[in-house]
């Protein structure tokens, strides 16, 4: 997702269920002290000492949390014996429940009018923060801390349910949903949402028919193919939610299975328990990875100055000159350049994690598949996507979603004060710079240590000897300290104020 405006043998720990949490909280500790450069707010921030120094310092954290892992981890069967626990809604959230969901529906209408007819200014309109700051944001940290809400919440479901009540045939569907295409069609649908939020113009009204396209294509797709169906593999964001919610403590709207019951588990036990049934899954979550570092990157004056300054003349060949002396029609070719950049990542990015789980095959002798592998190893890739996605988006929470405060009491911008909040928490909060790389940095790399210990734990469950495990991670750890060193000099470089486009 992206958002803009404009041990030893016998030794383990007290519970199974840990270490995920424990290691990757303790890791926490070790890598808060460091500081640098803070992505997002356009400004330098000069690094009290050189990059390569924090480079260096994250591999040696990662490395230790791998070392780490292999000596307490070591009960086969990695997570298979993590506890669950089952949890049945009580009365209260049985009637509850029922009002959240008409609440989730008025919400989208009232977006919906907002962008549409609501004030043109982005920072005045409800839609604009509402949608891709509380939504999009809060939405996304809430379901990896609380669980996957969205999946009972999801407005376009309800919508669906409901005309499923008048007509019973709407709900079934008139198509059954190829096996084959599993979420290929999320995947598409990701891609094209994000860009289009990274390169329209950013205006509540393309917002606003973004959202009733994309209403209109869920409304017909859940009575084409079935509710269930539609809403389990095509509908993206309950795919996204999905995934994000195998972080949480509780299990909710059905991880592996339509029908599976609610339950409460250990903090990450969903990243070792169970693996995607099929490739497409594994590609998806590679795109939730690649598309937050795209946007990361393209907003540094590296990237925009690989175009624009043409250092390789790679450029210049393509269109007959430099950049810079056809303005008009090298924006057109730089539009083409990024887009394409954008829907070939995730296949970039799928290149290099198979590639790490080939050379894992060759160095454990293993007659397991590449694609079994491909598959195994999928979800402990999650926690990186999540610490990717707060790393470059949490400070929208502190400068534009505390404003969703006087938004809501006058939602158009017309100067109403519904609720008495009109002036309330108008102004943005502005963190200093020190602090914001402090946290991204602990971000990054707890999410990546978070990743080595439910790795290990899953190959603890795939590999028959610790030994096997253990060498099986050392490419995969060589691929998590790249994406670490990566993301970490993206959030270091200075921002363009012109993205040129």
């Amino acid at each position: 997702m992206t958002v803009r405006f404009a041990g030893r043998p016998g030794r383990r720990l007290a519970s199974p269920g840990r270490p995920v949490a424990a290691v990757a909280a303790g890791a926490l500790l070790l890598v808060w002290p460091l500081t640098s450069a803070g992505h997002g707010f356009g400004r330098l921030y000069n690094l009290p000492v050189p990059f390569w120094l924090y480079a260096w310092a994250a591999a040696a954290v990662l490395l230790v949390s791998f070392l780490l892992a292999v000596y307490f981890l070591r009960q086969p069967g990695g997570g298979t014996a993590l506890p669950q626990r089952p949890l049945k809604p009580g009365p209260v959230w049985q009637r509850l429940l029922p009002v959240l969901q008409c609440v989730s529906v008025g919400l989208l209408l009232l977006t919906l009018s907002t962008a549409l007819w609501g004030n043109r200014d982005p920072y005045r309109n409800f839609s604009m923060t509402f949608f891709w700051v509380l939504c999009l944001l809060g939405l996304t940290w809430g379901t990896a801390l609380f669980g996957n809400v969205y999946a009972l919440l999801n407005p376009w479901q309800t919508l669906a349910a409901w005309l499923g009540r008048l007509w019973p045939a709407y709900e079934r569907g008139w198509l059954r949903y190829p096996v084959g295409l599993d979420v290929w069609p999320a995947v598409a649908l990701l891609l094209i949402f994000v860009w289009f939020e990274l390169f329209g113009r950013g205006t509540p009204g393309q917002l606003g028919r973004l959202l009733l396209v994309y209403s209109i294509i869920n409304m017909l797709g859940a009575g084409l193919f079935g509710r269930r169906d539609w809403f389990r593999h095509v509908e993206f964001f309950s795919v996204f939610y999905r995934l994000v919610g195998r972080l949480a403590p509780l299990r909710l709207g059905g991880e592996d299975a339509p029908a599976q019951a609610p339950a409460r588990r250990w903090p990450g036990a969903g990243l070792v328990q169970g693996h995607p049934a099929r490739l497409a899954t594994v590609v998806f979550v590679l795109a939730m990875l690649s598309t937050t570092a795209f946007d990361g990157l393209r907003a540094t004056q590296w990237w925009v100055r690989l175009f624009w300054s043409d250092p390789t003349g790679w450029v210049e060949a393509w269109l007959g000159h430099r950049p810079l002396l056809d303005l008009g029609r090298a924006r057109q070719w730089y539009l083409v350049w990024e887009s394409l950049w954008l829907f070939v990542l995730p296949g970039v990015y799928f290149a290099a994690y198979a590639g790490s789980l080939q050379l894992a095959r060759w160095m454990t002798g293993t007659q397991r598949s590449l694609r079994q592998l491909l598959l195994d190893f999928a979800y402990p890739l999650l926690p990186i996507a999540l610490a990717y996605h707060m790393t470059h988006y949490a400070t929208l929470l502190l400068t534009q979603g505390r404003k969703i405060v006087s938004l809501a009491s006058d939602p158009f911008g017309w100067g109403w004060d519904v609720f008495g909040t009109a002036m309330t928490w108008r102004a943005p909060f502005l963190p200093d710079m020190s602090w914001v790389w402090h946290s991204q940095v602990a971000l990054i790399l707890l999410g990546h240590v978070a990743g080595v210990v439910a790795s290990h734990q899953v190959a603890m469950r795939v590999f028959d000897t610790p030994r096997a495990a253990a060498l099986s991670q050392v490419a995969l750890l060589l691929l998590m300290m790249g994406l670490t060193v990566s993301g970490l000099w993206i959030i270091a470089q200075p921002l363009t104020v012109e993205r040129m486009t």
